[in-house]
């Protein structure tokens, strides 16, 4: 999985080395259990900071996206992820971006499944 960071954007490193991640799983680019570059490889390889992917580790650890074993280091942790109130909350406000920008419902409903599709299909 390549990850691409702009470092001239005002979204955070972390953020943008999180979403990347998430999606990476979502698409199966990422596997449960597979073992992620450590921080200092990581941050390495992006040409940052240690913290900067250590705060996006955590912060995916905390989501249950990722794992920490002793031995194996940060792994993708085994689907599925519990949904929480704050991805419905995100989800609703992202529609209603979408809506106020393209009021045609059709078009929304594609968009999203355009998106859907893209994603792991292996456990359909």
């Amino acid at each position: 999985m390549i990850l691409e960071i702009d470092p001239h954007s005002e979204e955070p490193i972390y953020l943008q080395l999180r979403k990347q991640i998430i999606i990476g799983i979502a698409r199966g680019e990422l596997k449960p259990n597979e073992q992620l570059p450590t921080v200092r490889q990581f941050a390495d390889e992006l040409g940052v900071n240690t913290m900067t992917v250590s705060k996006g580790y955590q912060q995916l650890r905390e989501e249950g996206y990722l794992i920490t074993d002793r031995r194996k280091g940060t792994l993708v942790a085994p689907l599925p992820v519990t949904a929480t109130e704050k991805n419905e909350e995100n989800l609703t406000l992202l529609l209603a971006e979408l809506y106020l920008a393209e009021p045609d419902e059709k078009a929304i409903q594609k968009k999203v499944q355009q998106i859907l599709s893209s994603f792991r299909k292996e456990d359909a």
